[in-house]
């Protein structure tokens, strides 16, 4: 019997793991990328949204390398988000998480690891823009979630 209870657990886990992982994926590809677009469009980045060039090492073209990413922080924000309060400050927490957990990583740590300088040499542009998208990307992930959990 205790066997089925935590066969019970790990399928409830691994469900939450799912849902979290897609909930981001799907974020980054319409919430993340259609505010790159949008900021694209007006001029006020030189970035390019649904990137196709490929990565290093593994040649994953970007935009889908960035979903998956998205995914695993869609797991993360699940685990996070799913702990703060769930009334109206859902939505805040959900754009203010967005905006920051996933800027700063990006900041401290991935862009020093590609040889970059931290936070791409602290532009105020760059500096918005990352918090922008990434905080539409918290946005989309929050309302996934909620679609898929109601």
């Amino acid at each position: 019997m205790a066997y089925a209870a935590t066969n019970t657990s790990s399928v409830t886990s691994l469900n939450q793991i799912a849902r979290g992982f897609i909930a981001g994926f799907a974020s980054t590809l319409m919430f993340h990328q259609g505010m790159l677009m949008l900021l694209y469009s007006a001029g006020l980045t030189p970035n390019m949204p649904f990137d196709l060039q490929p990565t290093h090492p593994l040649g994953v073209p970007e935009v889908y390398s960035l979903a998956l990413w998205g995914g695993v922080w869609g797991i993360v924000f699940l685990w996070v988000v799913g702990h703060l309060p769930q009334g109206r400050l859902y939505w805040i927490d959900s754009v203010i998480f967005g905006a920051v957990a996933p800027s700063l990583v990006a900041w401290f740590v991935v862009m020093p690891l590609k040889g970059m300088p931290m936070g791409g040499g602290w532009h105020a542009a760059g500096i918005a823009t990352a918090l922008l998208i990434n905080g539409a990307w918290g946005l989309g992930t929050g309302l996934f979630l909620r679609l898929g959990h109601e």
